[in-house]
């Protein structure tokens, strides 16, 4: 068995969610009303800029993807399943996967920013410190989201070998689907991370295609070894050009090296 030839990823675009927790960040908390508080992040609709990103997205992935896709897989978290619609695939027949849905933020989820940094102070200093393996009170870690991940792909080995796949998720399941496929350990998923630069996020709507084909002799080989980032709606966010992935492996030299950047602080 082995993987599909294309896997495209979508995140979903922009939802209420976004908006409210970005203008709490700016000390506006004016969408943390009572309902808005009584509901899941689950249940989150998209925003009217929302809809519009999703049907830019349909419309890139319709003119610029040149094969029809075989199994649609999307989140079963509402904003999700509302991007999925609006991309207005022909065709489609989307299997909802919770294995998809975003990652479980704890106690810290529907909540405003100064409540967040009142009360978790602590707990989010620690992911200050390593935001890879910090977990959320009650959530969940990136790296345990990446198990997740790897049930999603075990399921594309199995059921999906030659295929060509959509997901419509979330951001950081997106970064899920990087740390796994890439090889992206934990020092450089940090790097990313704290990154200014646009080419480094994966914005509302943002596509990631990756694919065995060869982009140039189109030639298929045995792993997802090229992947391309679009930004549908505002193509300067994104590289909009394949890239060889560099999967890394060290010598036992270059594992030293590693290990000596820590100071050790007991010799005993």
């Amino acid at each position: 068995m082995t993987m599909p030839i294309d896997l495209v990823l979508v995140r979903h675009s922009e939802s209420e969610g976004n908006v409210a927790n970005k203008l709490s960040k700016r000390g506006d908390d004016r969408h943390f009303t009572k309902e808005f508080l009584n509901r899941h992040s689950s249940s989150w609709r998209l925003t009217d800029k929302g809809i519009w990103q999703a049907q830019k997205a349909g419309k890139w992935l319709k003119e610029n993807i040149d094969f029809k896709f075989d199994r649609f897989y999307v989140s079963e978290y509402i904003r999700a399943l509302e991007t999925a619609a609006y991309l207005g695939l022909p065709n489609a027949k989307w299997f909802v996967e919770f294995y998809l849905r975003e990652r479980d933020w704890g106690d810290l989820d529907v909540m405003t920013e100064k409540e967040r940094h009142k009360e978790y102070a602590k707990s989010l200093k620690r992911r200050e410190i390593d935001s890879f393996f910090w977990t959320p009170p009650n959530g969940e870690s990136m790296a345990q989201l990446c198990l997740r991940i790897d049930r999603v792909l075990n399921t594309l080995h199995r059921e999906c070998t030659e295929k060509r796949i959509i997901i419509v998720c979330h951001g950081e399941v997106m970064w899920g689907f990087r740390v796994r496929l890439e090889r992206i350990n934990q020092e450089e998923y940090k790097r990313l991370d704290a990154s200014k630069n646009p080419f480094d996020h994966i914005h509302k709507c943002q596509v990631l295609h990756y694919s065995r084909r060869h982009p140039e002799t189109n030639e298929i080989e045995p792993y997802l070894n090229w992947m391309k980032s679009i930004c549908p709606y505002e193509p300067t966010l994104s590289k909009n050009s394949w890239g060889k992935i560099q999967r890394h492996s060290f010598s036992n030299d270059e594992l030293m090296e590693k290990v000596k950047k820590v100071t050790r602080m007991i010799s005993e």
